[in-house]
């Protein structure tokens, strides 16, 4: 029984070596992923088939044909399995071992078995036939061939919708695994089915065929280099310039809005080394950074961004750099680069910086014009009590220099007179002192501040300053400062001590208001609540209005009417947050009373934090 087409053995032999060049192809690729391990099988078995069926048309001895067509069967079973991988693998990217899979392999073994074993039973095939209306099947056959076509069907489904996912229906990748995916389908049903007479050698080579389809997606349009589906349905939804890269630093996919903003610095092309592209001389930026948080990132299954400032040739921009590593099924994909320019933010928050320094002079100038205001007052008592020691001592050295050469003044009247003077000025020192701490005091608030991280302060001179400053207007208005310490008085603060006096002196005022001009009590506590230093300040005046409670820190806003400007709240909370790193908070209610709370790191604990980090 042979049958010689010279045609066939021609067209047969053409499959056959380009199988053979895409199986040699892909198994020279170097780093090589499990679709590529896929397809490899795939190539490998239809190149099998081909060899198979080319010997065939060379051969006449009937029985070595028989022998041929038998373990032919091999590849033909051993196929469909291998599409079907070569389709999962493409949609997962990678597939971890499962006892699930290898079930898959039960039909086909025992369709091999049955094959190799078919002269003792004929349950695969009745009656051999090169022509295809000429076979007769065993009944085993019959579900073979359910069982194979399902198998072919599913694996060339995730081919061609996941190849439509990432590139499109009317790219030339998916018209090619179209083709390629067609064309095999459509003969082996016409020659299985009986519905063509035809050659069987033209199902091993319609497969052959559709490995010149797959050869164009593979060498032209890197069919095996794909970007992942999981990776891909990612980087849709960012519009910020990204690069993603696998395991090898192999750069399989990119934006245009990369290309558009990193143009005039370097250049990028798909399987480059992502080295090639952020260590190119051209661009300055601490590439060495990038690598070792992308490994990290890797490593501990975390995202990681960062601020990186990029300089080159004509260019100059802040980017915060984003990686982040994707997984699936506990396998890595591969890694994100995201770049996302915060030039304009960065210009933004310079902006705001000047703005909330210009507000915070206007509002410590409204506290000053407030304070100068209790300053006569406050020295006057002094300046007062030292004039009339003045007076005193006057007249005692009057005295004393009428009693010189007077025989009736004994030493015990000098002594007298020089104890009364000693008095006098003993009386004098401490107002002196008060007059030189309110000085002091006033003058701290008075100059301009300019912070420096390297300011601290502690809580002795914090409560003092404090003192100083409210003594006059809590006495005019007929209010009391409770003030309670539960804090190691030597406790250092960070930060610049004016500006945290200003907030307090603030919310001192404040409370002082809601009493609308009636005595009250105020509370100052400060103590130290899980390593940071808390400030409580109480009051039981008339409480924030609730319309007004949502907004307070938000916007400029005042109870006091036209007394007010609105500042006083919204500069205390941004000097809090932003220049002691803290916290700031209120419970208010109408008719009982306000407590604001501000929670500030010390000294120690910012200093460990920076030493951890």
């Amino acid at each position: 029984m042979l049958l010689r087409f010279d045609w066939l053995t021609g067209l047969s032999l053409i499959t056959t070596l380009l199988s053979l060049l895409v199986t040699i192809y892909v198994a020279k690729i170097k780093t090589k992923q499990q679709i590529h391990y896929a397809f490899l099988g795939t190539t490998g078995l239809v190149l099998y088939w081909s060899v198979i069926r080319f010997i065939q048309l060379l051969v006449e001895q009937e029985n070595t044909l028989l022998i041929l067509e038998n373990i032919h069967y091999i590849g033909v079973c051993l196929l469909p399995i291998a599409l079907l991988f070569t389709g999962i693998i493409f949609a997962k990217t990678r597939i971890g071992f499962s006892r699930k899979y290898l079930l898959l392999f039960i039909v086909p073994v025992i369709s091999i078995i049955l094959a190799l074993t078919n002269d003792q039973h004929h349950l695969f095939i009745v009656k051999y036939s090169f022509i295809s209306t000429e076979f007769i099947y065993g009944p085993f056959y019959i579900f073979h061939e359910i069982y194979s076509y399902g198998c072919i069907i599913l694996g060339l489904h995730f081919l061609s919708y996941f190849s439509i996912k990432n590139s499109g229906f009317f790219s030339k990748q998916s018209i090619l695994l179209f083709l390629g995916i067609s064309f095999p389908l459509v003969v082996i049903i016409l020659s299985t089915q009986k519905i063509v007479a035809m050659p069987v050698f033209l199902e091993n080579i319609s497969f052959s065929i559709s490995m010149l389809f797959f050869a164009f997606a593979i060498f032209k349009f890197q069919f095996l280099n794909i970007v992942p589906i999981a990776l891909q349905r990612i980087v849709d939804l960012i519009s910020d310039s990204y690069i993603v890269f696998n395991e090898n630093r192999e750069i399989i996919d990119f934006n245009k809005a990369f290309v558009d903003t990193f143009h005039c610095l370097t250049s990028i092309k798909r399987k480059g080394n992502i080295l090639d592209v952020i260590a190119n001389p051209e661009i300055r930026m601490n590439k060495e950074k990038i690598m070792r948080l992308g490994d990290k990132a890797r490593k501990e299954k975390i995202s990681i961004s960062f601020e990186e400032h990029i300089t080159g040739k004509d260019f100059d921009r802040y980017f915060n750099i984003e990686i982040t590593p994707v997984f699936s099924q506990e396998k890595f994909l591969g890694t994100i680069l995201l770049f996302k320019d915060i030039s304009e933010h960065k210009k933004n928050i310079e902006t705001i910086q000047r703005n909330q320094e210009i507000l915070m002079e206007q509002e410590r100038m409204a506290s000053l014009g407030q304070m100068i205001g209790g300053i006569a007052h406050n020295l006057n008592t002094p300046i007062m009590s030292l004039a009339g020691g003045i007076e005193a001592l006057k007249d005692l050295a009057g005295e004393y220099r009428d009693s010189i050469g007077d025989d009736s003044v004994t030493a015990e009247d000098h002594n007298e007179i020089a104890g009364e003077m000693l008095e006098w000025l003993e009386k004098m020192k401490p107002y002196c002192s008060y007059m030189t701490d309110l000085i002091s005091a006033v003058k701290g608030q008075a100059v301009q501040m300019n912070y420096s991280k390297y300011d601290k302060f502690t809580v002795e001179e914090l409560v003092k300053r404090i003192d100083v400053l409210m003594k006059h207007e809590l006495k005019r208005y007929h209010c009391f400062l409770k003030t309670k310490v539960e804090i190691e008085l030597n406790t250092e603060i960070k930060g610049e001590l004016n500006s945290l006096v200003q907030v307090i002196d603030n919310l001192i005022m404040n409370a002082i208001q809601a009493y609308d001009g009636k005595a009250g009590e105020i509370d100052l506590e400060i103590s130290e609540k899980e390593s940071e230093i808390q400030f409580v300040l109480r009051d039981r005046g008339k409480g924030i209005p609730e319309e007004v409670q949502n907004r307070l820190f938000k916007e400029m806003l005042t109870t006091k009417g036209k007394h007010g400007t609105g500042l006083g709240l919204y500069m205390s909370y941004s000097t809090i947050k932003g220049r002691f790193f803290g916290n700031m908070r209120f419970e208010s209610k109408e008719g009982i009373g306000t407590t604001f709370y501000i929670t500030i790191p010390s000294l120690k604990t910012q200093r460990r934090q920076e030493g951890l980090g």
